[in-house]
């Protein structure tokens, strides 16, 4: 097994055709099925099965492709450590963030990488904590967003923000950012939340549980922008914190109440793969996704507040 191997694997993968690589590789389609077939030999394994169409991965090639990629990027840290500290990095880098701060962070991440790594490719998925989570555990992407400290354990994590959580409804409601809203009233509201397996509605029913109420969902939704779509239709409330409908509310289009008694509060925090070391682009990543969060608070766009960053969550 070879890097030619490896990087064979990779680029046929992606683009399903032993064809369509030997054009990006400029190498002969003969040679790279050789790489192929030499690889599934040496495995005693199929990693792709064949058909008129292209090639696809078996499952046992999606396994030895997560390893490949990570092989991948790990000789492009070696090829970053005999660079001049600061000079732009090559590679690549995968983040991943839940679907309330994705908006919030992707445009200031690609901005960032053009200006200081113009070479590097950048890969931004959105999904749930819990997802993102087991993608960081299976090296499927370098770093993440997370929710809720005390379910990253085996993840090497840095505190990011508290942030506030707001209930959120259509503006003929004439809520507004400085007049509080009692949490006791839920049990009246027409809320739109996800389901059980999301760490917002736990925290929503726990709250619930120590207050003594009981809040009625009248719509389940695991997507973020269904939530909020249905809000802005007139169809129910839902709870989101400010940076997720900060420019909502500034155009008119929602308004928001701070949740109290008890206040909503939730810890997100920027988290690494603890079996394998911090490459150097997903580091600026994190630091960048810092400094935006640190801007927006200070200029009142995300509420809460920023705890240290710079140390491990215990």
């Amino acid at each position: 097994m070879d890097i030619t191997q490896l990087r064979t694997l990779i680029h046929v993968a992606e683009l399903g055709s032993l064809s369509k690589a030997a054009d990006r590789l400029h190498i002969a389609q003969p040679a790279l099925s050789r790489h192929v077939r030499m690889l599934e030999e040496e495995l005693d394994t199929r990693l792709f099965d064949r058909h008129g169409r292209g090639m696809v991965l078996t499952e046992q090639g999606q396994g030895v492709l997560q390893h490949a990629l990570r092989i991948m990027a790990e000789l492009d840290e070696i090829r970053t450590l005999i660079k001049a500290e600061g000079a732009p990095l090559r590679g690549h880098v995968s983040v991943g963030l839940p679907p309330t701060v994705s908006d919030i962070f992707a445009a200031p991440l690609v901005a960032a990488f053009r200006e200081r790594h113009p070479e590097a490719t950048i890969r931004i998925v959105s999904a749930y904590s819990s997802y993102l989570q087991d993608w960081l555990h299976r090296g499927e992407i370098d770093l993440a967003i997370l929710l809720d400290p005390n379910s990253v354990k085996s993840l090497k994590s840095k505190l990011l923000i508290e942030e506030s959580l707001y209930i959120v409804a259509p503006p003929g409601t004439g809520f507004t950012i400085d007049a509080p809203f009692e949490f006791r009233n839920l049990s009246k509201a027409p809320l739109c939340l996800p389901s059980h397996r999301h760490s917002l509605r736990s925290m929503v029913s726990r709250a619930a549980r120590d207050c003594g109420i009981e809040i009625p969902i009248q719509v389940e939704a695991d997507s973020y922008s269904v939530l909020k779509s249905l809000v802005l239709l007139g169809h129910g409330w839902t709870i989101l914190p400010l940076a997720a409908i900060h420019k909502d509310i500034a155009e008119g289009k929602l308004c928001a109440a701070p949740l109290v008694n008890p206040p909503m509060h939730r810890q997100l925090m920027i988290c690494y793969p603890f079996d394998r070391p911090t490459a150097r682009l997903a580091e600026f990543a994190g630091r960048t996704m810092f400094d935006t969060t640190a801007g927006l608070v200070a200029a009142g766009a995300w509420s809460g507040r920023m705890l240290d960053g710079l140390d491990e969550a215990d």
